[in-house]
């Protein structure tokens, strides 16, 4: 039996990179995920290649900060699979630019995914798996949510934001004895495809800069590499499961050291 069996999950971002993980390590422990993005072919992709290895996913086209859509989502996970049990609020974008020089559409647009759309993630599964008796709430939150980052104000306020959030209704739902647990994760320097996307101002306004996140995590990081998608998805199966059924408001943070300290000297 997996450590998931039976649960129904929702996966936001579910397309590539931390999002994909989740689904498929949920999947493979026995959920039925539904997999929402705005990138319809990896979705599709991710959708497909988990029910090659006999797992159950759907795919649907979403953008999370639009709230005409997540009733509509919510409703296919409760009509195809009888319930809702796990919502991993994944879905975010970074945007990398000094906060003097971050346009106001900018900001507004990195908020109205990271923030906005967690907010609707909650708003709408919180219902649902009260109707099926309980569940957990997991949000992505990053170690730029926990501490400060120059050239990542904006992403760092929304996803301290977050995490504030995240404790918050944590204690709504305890205060309710709803049986919703809601916990956030706080990953380090991972490699995923997010550090091609960055729009950075290195390579000039409204260019994209490659980051290198294993270079970058080399120098940042005690242990000394990036993290792996699937470190953050065990992380992930972990709140969802029964094996976490007494944390709640807590802060799971995956980030190879960073958020502990400096890094060490090595020998």
């Amino acid at each position: 039996m997996g450590q998931v069996d039976g649960k129904v999950a929702i996966v936001t971002g579910g397309a590539s990179g931390i999002g994909a993980a989740c689904a498929a390590a949920l999947a493979r422990e026995g959920a039925k995920v539904v997999i929402t993005d705005l990138d319809d072919a990896g979705g599709q992709a991710v959708a497909e290649k988990i029910g090659g290895a006999g797992g159950e996913a759907i795919y649907f086209h979403q953008d999370v900060s639009v709230e005409e859509g997540w009733p509509a989502i919510i409703e296919t996970a409760e009509r195809r699979f009888g319930r809702l049990d796990v919502i991993v609020a994944n879905a975010g974008i970074g945007i990398l630019c000094k906060a003097v020089e971050m346009t106001l559409a900018d900001w507004r647009r990195q908020t109205a995914v990271n923030l906005d759309g967690v907010f609707l993630s909650v708003k709408y599964a919180v219902p649902a798996m009260r109707r099926a008796g309980g569940g957990s709430i997991i949000i992505m939150s990053s170690v730029a949510g926990l501490r400060g980052s120059a050239n990542l104000a904006g992403y760092s306020a929304s996803k301290g934001g977050v995490r504030l959030f995240a404790k918050s209704i944590a204690m709504e739902c305890a205060a309710v004895g709803d049986g919703i647990r809601v916990n956030s994760v706080h990953p380090g320097i991972i490699d995923t495809p997010i550090w091609g996307k960055i729009p950075t101002e290195v390579a000039g306004r409204g260019q994209n800069a490659p980051i290198d996140p294993e270079e970058r995590a080399k120098l940042a990081t005690p242990l000394a590499r990036a993290g792996h998608a699937s470190e953050i998805a065990q992380g992930v199966l972990y709140l969802a499961s029964d094996a976490s059924s007494y944390v709640t408001g807590s802060e799971l943070v995956i980030d190879g050291g960073m958020n502990a300290g400096g890094v060490p000297r090595r020998a």
